[in-house]
């Protein structure tokens, strides 16, 4: 059926001759006229529509003659026009059908054509459909099955193998059999129903004992209910001695209270110099929070307008996907210190990576032992920041769902100080509080210090894209009014929440899934500068994005190039961060490498 399920028609079959060259009908593929066709979007090429599905099914993805990768469109009507003038001969042409017709009727023609081929099941000879029955009546080998015996005889050897006789014993036989089971089923209920009975007696035979230990017990429960209402007695007593007790000490408290009058006079001087020096402290810390802006954020005001280099530099990794101390694999998140040391989490090597200035390569900090749960192992580490107060990386343990406290210089082990979160994204305010973007639940908490619950700041209400909801959030910025930015990765949108709100106000993207400049595909990282303006890591779109605080789209600052490994292209970005200077760091995982990009 070659013209109907499978790839084109052969060029010998055409009857009648057109003006133009069949070559421009013939399919790219299989080099046959065209059957049922199809064309690329981009160039046109056209090609048959089973012929292309199978190309694909390859897994070859791009237009058999060198474009882009392949769209489908419908087939030039040129070449329809075309296809349709052709006489083309029935394939059973052969088995005698001289039926010629048109492209449009030939697959019709062709399903029911009286000429094709089938095989006898008796003899297995080749008849033309429109006589195999009439054979199929007349072939002594097909097989015939009798509908009240069963007994299966070939149709010209009936009067041999199957008379009445032969039938009638048959049924016989089998009629039997069918009451020998019939009757061994009923014995195997019997002895079944006799184990059921024998197991209800001895039932029955318990619960006369628990009945007997039940009466027993409820004697217990009055005899105690007595003993009980005799404590009560005394107990009343006891209540009215203790009473006079209390007037006694009211009257002891009231000279303790004249002497501690005078304690808190000569107390108070000391009090009040003791708070003058924390309020002291606390203006110093908003100071320093102030100066040096919140994590992943530059210290450095950064210009609406400023532009940065458009090829990177690669600081780390970029020597294809290992575990040498100069490669990465599938890295997530990054973070920059004051003095420019990078940390970044090496998601598939298991392990958190630093990379100090000037230095050629990074050094493990954080696990390098394999992946695994115990306390000096990491599970595919999506993100780390550092806790400058306890000189400790804070890493996001990811296969392992919980959050990990690393000793900064020479750790060998890790503090679990959250368990069972399906963490991602880390960050943390300038009261020492952490905010852990928990993906599975579709919501970020914040954990003060020494809470081990949380509290839902953004989210919390199911997977969804109402204002309330979040939709597999990955990564969390939190700016210095405690205002939290989340990426919306399922949505497609960078939300923020103020603190104390019940929902969320989109800052970027959620225009749905696209590559416009008011669209956004599959965000991870995200960062926000003292204006307000918010950058993010475009991830499906292989960018980097800006998005002025009240704009309704933004502006590509870097990539957008597509996703390659050129200086001037990032191929699916996910972490994002600034050092005090302005320049930008993106961490690239296809790409496996650290991407800076200075800037101008």
């Amino acid at each position: 059926m070659a013209s109907i399920n499978e790839f084109g028609l052969a060029s010998d079959r055409v009857r009648n001759k057109l003006s133009s060259d069949l070559e421009d009908l013939h399919c790219s593929i299989c080099r046959n006229i065209l059957w049922k066709p199809v064309a690329c979007q981009r160039c046109e090429t056209p090609y048959c529509s089973a012929c292309i599905k199978k190309w694909l099914r390859e897994g070859r993805n791009q237009c058999p003659v060198g474009c882009q990768p392949f769209a489908e469109r419908t087939c030039p009507p040129s070449i329809v026009k075309q296809l349709s003038r052709l006489q083309i001969a029935c394939i059973y042409e052969s088995n005698n059908c001289r039926e010629i017709l048109p492209c449009e009727a030939l697959e019709k023609h062709e399903t029911e054509c009286g000429f094709q081929p089938q095989t006898c099941p008796g003899c297995h000879s080749s008849f033309a459909k429109k006589s195999i029955e009439k054979h199929k009546s007349q072939c002594p080998l097909i097989e015939i099955t009798c509908a009240d015996c069963k007994i299966v005889y070939n149709q010209g050897d009936a009067t041999r193998s199957h008379t009445d006789m032969k039938c009638l014993k048959e049924q016989f036989q089998q009629f039997r059999h069918q009451r020998q089971e019939e009757n061994k089923q009923s014995k195997e209920e019997i002895k079944r129903l006799k184990e059921e009975n024998t197991q209800l007696k001895e039932e029955i035979k318990h619960l006369k004992e628990d009945d007997k230990q039940l009466k027993e017990e409820i004697n217990h429960l009055k005899e105690d209910d007595k003993q009980l209402k005799e404590e009560i007695k005394h107990l009343k007593e006891d209540d009215k001695q203790l009473k006079e007790e209390i007037k006694h000490l009211k009257e002891d408290d009231k000279q303790l209270k004249e002497d501690n009058k005078q304690l808190k006079q000569d107390l108070q001087k000391h009090l009040q110099n003791h708070q003058t020096n924390t309020e002291m402290l606390a203006k110093l810390r908003n100071f320093v929070w102030r100066m040096t802006g919140p994590l992943r954020a530059s210290s450095t005001a950064i210009h609406p307008n400023a532009t940065w280099s458009t090829n990177g530099i690669t600081v780390i990794g970029g020597n294809r996907s290992a575990s040498k101390i100069n490669q990465l694999y599938a890295p997530h998140g990054l973070y920059i210190d004051d003095d420019q040391t990078i940390y970044v989490a090496d998601h598939w090597n298991h392990r958190i990576v630093q990379r100090k200035p000037g230095a050629m390569n990074g050094t493990v900090v954080a696990a390098g032992n394999g992946n695994g749960n115990g306390i000096n192992q990491l599970n595919s580490p999506r993100d780390v920041i550092v806790d400058k107060e306890s000189d400790s990386l804070i890493i996001s343990d990811y296969r392992n769902k919980r959050v990990v406290r690393w000793p900064r210089r020479n750790g060998t082990r890790g503090e679990t100080i959250i368990s069972n979160i399906a963490c991602t994204g880390l960050s943390m305010d300038d009261n020492g509080s952490l905010y852990v973007v928990d993906w599975e639940k579709h919501e970020v908490r914040r954990y003060k210090i020494g809470d081990t619950q949380g509290t839902v700041v953004a989210g919390g209400n199911g997977a969804g894209n109402r204002l309330d909801q979040l939709s597999c959030p990955q990564y969390v910025f939190v700016d210095r009014d405690h205002s939290v930015y989340v990426s919306d990765y399922g949505n497609h949108r960078v939300m923020k929440w103020e603190q104390g709100a019940k929902q969320g106000i989109v800052v970027a993207g959620g225009q749905g899934q696209g590559s416009s400049l008011t669209q956004l595909h599959s965000p991870y990282g995200v960062v926000v500068d003292q204006l307000g303006t918010v950058y993010v890591t475009d991830h499906g779109n292989h960018r980097i994005m800006r998005w002025p605080k009240g704009a309704t789209q933004g502006t590509v600052i870097i990539g957008g190039n597509g996703g390659g490994a050129q200086p001037n292209q990032v191929n699916g970005p996910v972490g994002l961060s600034f050092d005090r200077h302005g320049n930008l760091y993106v961490v690239e995982f296809a790409n496996n490498r650290v991407q800076k990009f200075e800037i101008a």
